[in-house]
């Protein structure tokens, strides 16, 4: 990996030559939760007349069937990736197969924190759902109730889950992500927050190396042959250093803002590398958007 300044490219079709496979991030890289980002869909469409596969990775916290509605709701054509992997249906898959010793020990009375549109995650009839703790035997955090909610809201429902001793399952990582040009916090941010309590907390989906070994095996290339295209140094690039992979930042994310640079706009190296040494990762290319070249 890179241990200097990383390489700054106009576009993804600068790797082309030495990758056969691209592991996206949906958030902040496709599309804002509204709309596909300028030059995404031409980007996969381009990755795709290349030869090359692209999966999407994600910290989605839902099954992966309602990740592809919401790409084909986006406009996003589904015929223009090859597999689609998200963090809740990893969490999904590890208590329908009861993976660990921490998962059999969670049982069936689920207290979930998130909006409706998760419910996918109780899908199958694998846990009942509960609305409060009292009763429940683990909570499965999954985001925030709407696009306002701050931590703090969900503090008395965290210390009756404490007060309970409910260990718990965070289905998203990410602290916050960017919906529509807004910042929202996500699941990982209150479940932080539990954490903090001396709440135990189970997370599933990057920055983990295993989801996106995954991934890579769901392109069908070796790791050598991939990279993981993300705008999280918390989550994107730290999964791409755990599992040996090539780690692209895309810099018109969350980060775009601490970068002092517009939306789509390219960042200098010393800036991006020095971001990444505050978050203990090292960033190999720097794109300012999903591209496939500049002038596209």
């Amino acid at each position: 990996m890179n241990t200097a300044h990383p390489r700054l490219l106009n576009g993804l079709s600068e790797l082309a030559p030495d990758i056969d496979g691209f592991v996206l991030d949906l958030w902040g890289v496709m599309h804002d939760g509204v709309q596909p980002y300028p030059g995404a869909i031409d980007c996969l469409e381009q990755i795709q007349k290349a030869g090359k596969r692209a999966v999407f990775l994600s910290n989605a916290p839902r099954r992966v069937q309602a990740v592809i509605d919401h790409l084909t709701h986006l406009g996003v054509p589904r015929e223009l990736y090859h597999d689609v992997l998200s963090s809740g249906e990893a969490a999904w898959r590890a208590i329908r197969d009861q993976s660990d010793e921490f998962v059999r020990s969670l049982g069936r009375e689920c207290l979930h924190i998130g909006p409706d549109r998760d419910l996918t995650m109780l899908e199958g009839g694998l846990i009942n759902r509960r609305t409060t703790a009292d009763g429940a035997s683990f909570a499965m955090i999954t985001g925030a109730h709407s696009a306002d909610s701050v931590v703090a809201d969900y503090q008395s429902i965290l210390d009756d889950m404490k007060k309970r001793g409910l260990p718990a399952i965070c289905a998203n990582p990410d602290l916050e992500v960017i919906r529509g040009g807004k910042r929202e916090i996500c699941a990982g941010a209150i479940a932080a927050r539990y954490e903090e309590m001396g709440g135990e907390v189970r997370y599933y989906g990057k920055p983990h190396a295993n989801v996106l070994e995954e991934a890579v095996g769901m392109l069908g290339v070796d790791k050598s042959r991939a990279v993981m295209v993300g705008d999280s140094f918390r989550t994107d690039i730290a999964a791409a250093n755990a599992a040996g992979v090539g780690g692209v930042f895309v810099a018109r994310g969350i980060y775009a803002e601490r970068l002092m640079i517009e939306p789509g706009k390219q960042p200098k190296a010393e800036a991006v590398a020095l971001m990444a040494t505050e978050f203990g990762v090292t960033v190999d290319h720097v794109l300012p958007g999903l591209i496939w070249q500049a002038d596209r």
